[in-house]
C-alpha cells in the first residue's frame, strides 16, 4: 500500500467531513480529526517546539473556555473549567453560574458511606478538580503521545484493561499520587516573586493526576502547549469499564473546549498499545457535540454574564461548606494569562546545551532551570556521608550521561511515530533523598519529572537497614467523613504496614521475617510494586481474596467490604494523606508530603528504579519515567551499570569494589519468596526483550 497516497486520502475525507460536521449537532463524525480542529499527522517527533515555539495566548485561552462553556450551556448543564499550560501554570478558571462548587470522590469500588483513604469526601471545591484535569491532559502529552484522564483510568486501576480479570495492574498503577502539592519538586506560580501569575515549570497539582474523563491536551503546531480540565457531573472518579461508552457531560465540554486545539489524531491515546491493548482515549468526539465550537462568543461577552474568573477555593477548616479563596493556583483579578513557552526559560525547561554545553555534550538532553539561566539540579556530591563511599557530582554527572545514551537508543513504548527515541526524566538522589542531578530527553512528558525522583527516593529509602523504624515513626493518619470531620479509622503504621512475624500483620509477617526493612535488602521500585498492589503475585484475582500485597489495601468484590481503590490504594495515600489534605481543606502550603524528607514528595509503586551501590554500600538511588515502564527500569538499572564500567568497575558495587554499580545480586529482591507463595519471589528489574532502536540485541539486563 502507499501509505503516503492512503494519508492524503484520509486527510480529504477528513476534510469533506468537517462540511457536514459543524453545523451543529452529530453526524457521525466520530475520530474525524478536522471535525475536531486538528490533523492526521503532524510529524512532530519531539522538535517542533524548539524549532516552531508556541504557546496559548490569553486569546486562545479565552477562546478555549467560551467553547466549552457554549456546550455546557446546550445541555443545560453548569461547569468549572479549568485550562492550563505545558507545565502547569492555571491560565484561566472559570466557573458557570450555578455550577456545583463541591465534588465527591467516588470509585464505585467502596460503598457510598464507607470511610476508606480520599473515598466520598464531599467538601472540596469544584475547581481543584478542573485544574487537576487540566494539568493531567498537559502532563501526560508529548509530540509523540496525547493522553487524556481517561487514559489515566486505564493504566491505574487494579488490572489492566480495567474490565478484566487474571491480569496485573496498569501499568502506571500508583501515578495518580504524583505531581502534589506538597511536593518539594514541583512550583507553586503564585507565589510573592511571581507577579505575571505563572512560573517555571513543572507546577503541582492540587489532586495529583486525574483519572476522571475530562481532561484534554491541547496542541499548536503539533505539539502541546497545555490541557483544559471540566467537572459538571459533581463527581470525581473514573471508567471502570472501558468497554462501555460513558456519554460522560464533562468530557463532552472538554471536547468542545479543545476544538482548534486538538492533538494530531495519529498521536491519541488510541493510536497506541501496550501489551498489545489500544490505549483509551475519549468515549466522544466532536461529532457527538450539541454545538458548533467554531461559532462560539468572544469570552468577553460570556465572562461577568453566564458565569466568571474565579480564585481558585478550599473548604473553610471551621465551616467546610463556606469555601475561601487562597490563591494558591489562580487570581481572577489577573484576568486570563498567557501561557510560557516550552523550552524557554519562562518555562523552566530548556537545552542543557544552552545552559552548559559540556555537561550532557551529544546527549540532546534538557534540563529543570529556574528561567535565569541557571540549572536547578545541577550533578553535586553527596550531602549526607556514607562511609567514605558516598556518591561524587563526577558519578552524578557519569551516571546521568550513561543514562541518556541508553534512552536514546531505546526504542520508545509510548510514542508515535513508531521506533522513537523514549523520552525520558532521570532523577539521582543519596541516601537521605537529596536531589543530586537531574536530566531528560528532548519531549519528555512532564509527569515523569516528579515521577521520576519519586522513584529514586522509593527505591534508596526501601533498600536501606532503617526503612522499618523510619517507617513506624511516621505520625498516625485519620481518615475523614464525607463533610471533612474526622472519622474512627486510624491508620497505625507501625502496627498496619511494618508490622511483625508475631502479629501476621505489615511487610514484616508476610515476608515472615522482623529482618525485613532493616536487613538492606535492595529494592527496586518493581519490587516494592509488588508489595503494593492489592493482589499478590500481582493480577492474582483468580484464589480466594483478600489476598493483597502488605503495603495495599485489601480487595474484596463487594464494595460495602471493600476498602482498596485507586482513591485508597494502601500505604502511598496514607504516607502523604495529611499533607495533602492540609493543602486541600486548609490552604496549607507544605514543602513536605512525608514526616521523613527522605519521601518529600511521596513514594511510587510502578517500575523504573533501582538503588545505586558502592563497596557493598547503599549510596543512593536512580529513577527515571516517561515511557513504558519496562524501558523505565532499562534506562534505570543498565544506566547504572553503563556508568559503573565507564568509571572502570564492573557494573556492581560490590564489597571492595570502590566504583559504583548495581546492587549485589546476592541482596537483590527477587532472592525474597513470601512464604504463603511458593515459587513467586519478588521481582527486581524487567527490561525488554528487544529494546534498541538501530541493532537486533536481546535481554540486554540478564547476567547483568
Amino acid at each position: 500500500m502507499n501509505v503516503a497516497k492512503f494519508t492524503r486520502s484520509i486527510a480529504l475525507l477528513a476534510s469533506l467531513t468537517l462540511i457536514t460536521a459543524c453545523g451543529g449537532g452529530g453526524g457521525g463524525s466520530k475520530g474525524n480529526a478536522a471535525a475536531q480542529g486538528s490533523n492526521f499527522d503532524s510529524g512532530c517527533t519531539g522538535f517542533c517546539a524548539t524549532n516552531s515555539p508556541a504557546f496559548l495566548t490569553a486569546t486562545d485561552v479565552g477562546t478555549v473556555i467560551s467553547r466549552a462553556v457554549q456546550e455546557a450551556q446546550m445541555r443545560g448543564v453548569n461547569a468549572t473549567i479549568a485550562v492550563t499550560d505545558r507545565v502547569g501554570n492555571v491560565l484561566g478558571l472559570f466557573q458557570m453560574n450555578g455550577a456545583a462548587t463541591t465534588f465527591t470522590i467516588r470509585s464505585t469500588l467502596v460503598d457510598t458511606p464507607s470511610v476508606s483513604g480520599l473515598e466520598n469526601l464531599a467538601i472540596l471545591p469544584s475547581d481543584l478538580a478542573a485544574i487537576a484535569k487540566a494539568v493531567t491532559g498537559s502532563y501526560l502529552a508529548s509530540e509523540g503521545n496525547a493522553f487524556s484522564t481517561r487514559t489515566a483510568s486505564h493504566i491505574i486501576q487494579e488490572h489492566f484493561s480495567p474490565h478484566e480479570t487474571g491480569l496485573p495492574g496498569g501499568p502506571l498503577f500508583g501515578v495518580q499520587f504524583s505531581q502534589l502539592p506538597c511536593s518539594d519538586l514541583v512550583t507553586d506560580a503564585n507565589n510573592a516573586a511571581s507577579s505575571a501569575g505563572i512560573g517555571i515549570g513543572p507546577q503541582r497539582s492540587p489532586l495529583g493526576l486525574s483519572a476522571d474523563p475530562g481532561g484534554f491536551p491541547l496542541y499548536k503546531n503539533g505539539h502541546p502547549v497545555g490541557g483544559i480540565g471540566v467537572i459538571a457531573d459533581g463527581v470525581y472518579g473514573l471508567d471502570r469499564n472501558i468497554l462501555d461508552n460513558d456519554n460522560s457531560v464533562d468530557e463532552l465540554i472538554a471536547i468542545a473546549g479543545q476544538f482548534g486545539y486538538a492533538p494530531p489524531v495519529d498521536r491519541q491515546a488510541n493510536r497506541i498499545t501496550v501489551d498489545g491493548r489500544s490505549l483509551r482515549y475519549s468515549d466522544v468526539d466532536s461529532g457527538d457535540l450539541l454545538s458548533n465550537p467554531a461559532n462560539a462568543p468572544a469570552f468577553a461577552t460570556i465572562n461577568g454574564v453566564l458565569g466568571n474568573l474565579i480564585d481558585d477555593n478550599r473548604a473553610d477548616p471551621v465551616t467546610p461548606a463556606t469555601p475561601i479563596a487562597v490563591r494558591n493556583y489562580f487570581i481572577a483579578a489577573n484576568g486570563l494569562l498567557n501561557g510560557s513557552t516550552f523550552g524557554m526559560p519562562n518555562s523552566g525547561i530548556e537545552d542543557a546545551d544552552v545552559i552548559d554545553a559540556t555537561l550532557f555534550p551529544g546527549l540532546d538532553a534538557f534540563v529543570l532551570t529556574d528561567g535565569a539561566g541557571n540549572n536547578r539540579y545541577a550533578p553535586r556530591d553527596a550531602v549526607v556521608a556514607v562511609g567514605g563511599n558516598e556518591l561524587t557530582a563526577a558519578d552524578v554527572t557519569q551516571i546521568l550521561r550513561s543514562a541518556l545514551g541508553v534512552a536514546n537508543e531505546a526504542r520508545a513504548q509510548i510514542r508515535r511515530p513508531l521506533d522513537s527515541q523514549a523520552r525520558v526524566t532521570i532523577s539521582v538522589v543519596d541516601t537521605a533523598g537529596n536531589i543530586l542531578g537531574i536530566a531528560r530527553t528532548r519531549d519528555a512528558p512532564l509527569f515523569g519529572t516528579d515521577v521520576s525522583l519519586q522513584k529514586a527516593r522509593t527505591a534508596t529509602f526501601f533498600s536501606s537497614t532503617d526503612a522499618g523504624t523510619v517507617l513506624s515513626a511516621e505520625n498516625d493518619v485519620t481518615y475523614l467523613n464525607a463533610n471533612g470531620t474526622a472519622s474512627t479509622t486510624v491508620v497505625d503504621f507501625s502496627a498496619d504496614y511494618v508490622g511483625s512475624v508475631a502479629s501476621g500483620k505489615g511487610v514484616r509477617a508476610f515476608l515472615g521475617t522482623d529482618a525485613a526493612l532493616a536487613n538492606g535488602t535492595a529494592f527496586a521500585d518493581r519490587s516494592g510494586g509488588n508489595l503494593s498492589r492489592p493482589f499478590y503475585p500481582d493480577g492474582n484475582d483468580l484464589v480466594a481474596l483478600p489476598n493483597n500485597g502488605p503495603f495495599s489495601k485489601p480487595f474484596v468484590t463487594t464494595p460495602a467490604s471493600n476498602s482498596w481503590s485507586p482513591f485508597s490504594n494502601g500505604m502511598q495515600l496514607d504516607l502523604v494523606l495529611n499533607g495533602l489534605v492540609n493543602h486541600l481543606a486548609g490552604g496549607v502550603n507544605a514543602t513536605n508530603c512525608v514526616s521523613t524528607a527522605r519521601l518529600s514528595n511521596g513514594i511510587q509503586i510502578f517500575p523504573g528504579s533501582v538503588p545505586i551501590y558502592r563497596n557493598g554500600v547503599l549510596i543512593g538511588g536512580i529513577g527515571v519515567s516517561g515511557d513504558g515502564v519496562d524501558q523505565d527500569d532499562m534506562i534505570s538499572f543498565l544506566g547504572t551499570y553503563r556508568a559503573s564500567l565507564a568509571l572502570g568497575g564492573d557494573g556492581i558495587g560490590d564489597a571492595g569494589d570502590m566504583i559504583i554499580g548495581n546492587a549485589p545480586t546476592a541482596i537483590r529482591a527477587d532472592n525474597i519468596t513470601p512464604p504463603a507463595f511458593a515459587g513467586q519471589p519478588l521481582r527486581y528489574i524487567q527490561c525488554p526483550q528487544n529494546p534498541f532502536i538501530n541493532n537486533n540485541d536481546e535481554n540486554v539486563c540478564d547476567g547483568k
